[in-house]
């Protein structure tokens, strides 16, 4: 039997309040000497104070930088700052967690989660997104050390992006599939484990979908929570498989071809019912449990032209061709992806 290192994060504090405990975690998790902390110009208000504060009450020499623009120009900088730390922590949303992500994992370094917001799994995933000249790219990274999810704080954030990680998790249930097929017809390696867990958090969000509600501390409890099993999921595997599949190539190809895209969570709960279609599972479920949750199912509500989710469903299939989906290797004619499109309703 084949064994590999998995690596996760080795404490996880989500609750009411827990940012103001940073500091006494750092200190448990023996990090030691500066730290630096990576927040956003509103995010700093949100969470980065109230963690520069912890830290410092904790005898930390702390130093920061706030993102405005991130890109790996970005991670470059943090990188120049680390030189004379020990460990950062991003204070933010997806963006700038996933530059605090990558910068300490090029330096070997500790990275703290804290997240402000739960729109997608990078919180405590393997992986980060970065834009660069041909948009965004999704490389591997070390998942944080540690997560630290105040969940008064997130429960105050867009009910948006709460609902967009909940599209995130229940999007797990195709990407398994997916997976699935690519090991019936490839041979490729899957992991029973791994593939367990994804499913195990799509479940539990969708049976909870109706307790998902604006500004409850216990529904960013269940979301957060549901996001860092997926992220789990994916340290498990090796790979985002347990929890990306032709619905996340579709969001990435909406990202190229739409003028103003959605939010990726978003994308990625509209493909699931798509892609669900084509599996030959039930896509209305999922259509109805992304409803209840007050998620978008179609186009018009992720703000997009109906002409854009053609292209994108056409385009997919040739995004990150070597991930065998649903969607197959030869891709999709426009008739199919319309017709696809117009059956589950996304477009009229």
């Amino acid at each position: 039997m084949d064994f590999k290192q998995v690596l996760l994060p080795r404490e996880m504090h989500v609750g009411p309040g827990v940012i103001n405990d940073t500091g006494a975690i750092c200190k448990d998790l023996r990090i030691k000497g500066n730290v630096l902390v990576v927040t956003g110009p509103k995010t700093l208000k949100i969470g980065g104070e109230q963690v520069i504060e912890s830290l410092q009450k904790n005898d930390f020499e702390v130093e920061d930088i706030i993102i405005h623009h991130p890109s790996l120009e970005t991670v470059q900088e943090v990188q120049d700052l680390l030189q004379k730390c020990s460990a950062v922590l991003g204070v933010g949303g997806g963006k700038v967690i996933d530059v605090a992500k990558l910068a300490s994992t090029s330096l070997k370094l500790d990275f703290i989660s804290i997240p402000t917001a739960a729109s997608h799994d990078g919180i405590a995933s393997p992986r980060a997104s970065i834009k660069n000249d041909a948009g965004s790219v999704s490389l591997e990274a070390a998942p944080p050390m540690g997560v630290i999810a105040d969940t008064r704080i997130i429960s105050q954030a867009p009910f948006r992006l709460l609902a967009a990680g909940c599209g995130d998790i229940i999007s797990n249930q195709t990407a398994v599939l997916d997976w699935k097929l690519a090991h019936r017809l490839l041979n490729e390696y899957f992991s029973d484990s791994a593939a367990a867990l994804s499913l195990m958090t799509a479940e539990m969000t969708t049976k909870m979908a109706d307790a998902v509600k604006e500004g409850h501390v216990e529904s960013a409890a269940v979301v957060v929570k549901g996001l860092i099993s997926s992220g789990m999921a994916i340290s498990i595997a090796g790979s985002s498989r347990p929890a990306s599949g032709a619905e996340h190539k579709f969001s990435h190809a909406l990202d190229i071809v739409a003028p103003k895209p959605a939010l990726h969570g978003e994308q990625c709960g509209v493909g699931t019912i798509m892609m669900m279609y084509l599996h030959g599972g039930d896509w209305r479920f999922i259509r109805d449990t992304l409803q209840i949750i007050k998620a978008p199912i179609n186009a018009q509500e992720l703000g997009i032209k109906p002409e854009h989710i053609i292209e994108a469903l056409t385009k997919a299939p040739h995004i990150r061709e070597k991930r065998y989906t649903i969607l197959g290797d030869r891709g999709l004619t426009s008739e199919s992806a319309e017709k696809i499109a117009l059956k589950t309703g996304v477009i009229d």
